[in-house]
């Protein structure tokens, strides 16, 4: 227990000095707070997000806060994850390879009473690394065009804690506290025949978000949930430098000057789940949302944010519970997920559509130890009417572990 505790200290802080760098490299990231981050934990990856109804009895479920309220007692889990994404963008001219790689989350949980157990997660929210160069720009009442240059990087941070009490031994109710916080920069760049002003922008973000957790055992394979997240504002402040570069030198109008911007609103969200257990060893979960971006009124320059449905399919199968052999202990999993987007540039959807597969690999033999290993492919937006299109390969690694708490050892 001793080597796991320090093996999993060195993991958190190696995850800490990583989560001030830009996640997202996708265009889309230009638009609100960057793109969301989808850091499930566990097995989740391989089961296509799906997890809303799943107890957190061998893993921490971070779909819903309900789940841990049945946690075993005298386990205490520990989750630590990265990623690795490999994506291709593509418009109807030209296409481009990135790769990046960043851990996604840090979490652990543990009951408190036999009825109730607690949890503390850190994970990106959301974030983005975004770049346009030499974008003409017609000028109003003129022939003329301006040249325009933007970067941009940063994204918010989600410190969640989450309780939940056990009502009885079907029904479970949850609640968690998510503080987001982090900034985003804007560098723009406006070239007007020998003039060039540059206009620095950072953002500073914080907020607090609630949300509601349930589930229920129907019998012992059947398990509904249900969460709700409650419509936030998320606070917003900037600091901004203007500089002028012409003929007659360089003039700066604005220099880290700070002042009030629009803050920023998050929806409503509502998803329901079931999952269903069969022969003891193939587990299925279904899940949909359903987030109401319209209710926010909020808007681009390029674009608006409309309502979201998010679906997501999963089957996970283990072999043999308590098998003697290694390989009749792997567990498998897959799933599908598909997401209407809650972007919409020039009246067009930003899709996104995937497929995961995974490995569940026992660390130890007697107890929920694992190393979950998961590969997704998927596409986001698509070529034409002003989109890009993302094809994405994506490896997600996820330790975690499973400690046992003031049991005593038998001396033979």
């Amino acid at each position: 227990m001793k080597n796991k505790i320090a093996f999993a200290s060195l993991l958190v802080l190696m995850s800490l000095t990583s989560f001030s760098q830009s996640i997202s490299s996708s265009p889309y990231s230009l638009y609100g707070l960057g793109s969301l981050y989808d850091s499930d934990f566990g097995s989740i990856p391989s089961i296509g997000s799906s997890g809303i109804a799943l107890p957190s009895n061998e893993f921490i479920n971070n779909l819903n806060p309900a789940s841990l309220g049945f946690m075993y007692q005298n386990h205490f889990l520990f989750d630590v994850g990265g990623k690795f994404i490999e994506t291709t963008y593509q418009n109807n001219s030209k296409s481009e390879n990135r790769n990046n790689a960043q851990f996604s989350h840090i979490a652990f949980a543990f009951p408190l009473t036999q009825k109730s157990a607690f949890s503390v997660a850190l994970r990106p929210y959301s974030s983005g690394a975004f770049k346009i160069s030499n974008l003409k720009i017609p000028i109003e009442n003129s022939q003329d065009k301006y040249n325009l240059d933007v970067t941009g990087t940063g994204g918010l941070n989600n410190f969640d804690f989450s309780y939940a009490y056990k009502i009885n031994k079907k029904l479970s109710l949850g609640l968690s506290a998510a503080v987001l916080f982090g900034s985003t920069t804007d560098d723009r760049y406006y070239t007007v025949m020998n003039s060039i002003t540059n206009i620095n922008k950072k953002t500073n973000y914080n907020g607090l978000r609630p949300t509601l957790g349930v589930q229920y055992q129907i019998d012992s394979t059947l398990t509904i949930g249900s969460t709700f997240k409650s419509p936030s504002r998320i606070k917003a402040s900037k600091v901004q430098s203007v500089t002028i570069v012409g003929d007659s030198g360089t003039i700066t109008t604005d220099s880290d000057t700070a002042s009030d911007v629009d803050d920023f609103y998050l929806p409503t969200e509502i998803g329901v789940g079931v999952s269903k257990v069969f022969k003891n060893n193939l587990t299925m979960s279904f899940d949909y949302e359903k987030s109401l971006w319209n209710d926010t009124k909020q808007s681009e320059l390029y674009g608006d944010f409309v309502n979201q449905d998010r679906f997501a399919f999963g089957v996970s199968y283990k072999s043999k519970k308590n098998a003697r052999k290694y390989v009749d202990r792997i567990g498998y999993g897959t799933g599908i997920n598909y997401d209407t987007g809650y972007l919409e540039v020039d009246n067009q959807r930003v899709k996104n559509v995937s497929f995961s597969l995974g490995l569940t690999l026992p660390l130890e033999s007697n107890s929920f130890s694992t190393l979950n290993i998961s590969y997704s492919y998927g596409q986001k937006g698509k070529i034409g009417d002003g989109l890009i299109k993302e094809n994405y390969h994506k490896i997600s690694l996820n330790l975690s572990l499973d400690g046992l708490w003031f049991v005593k050892r038998k001396i033979d």
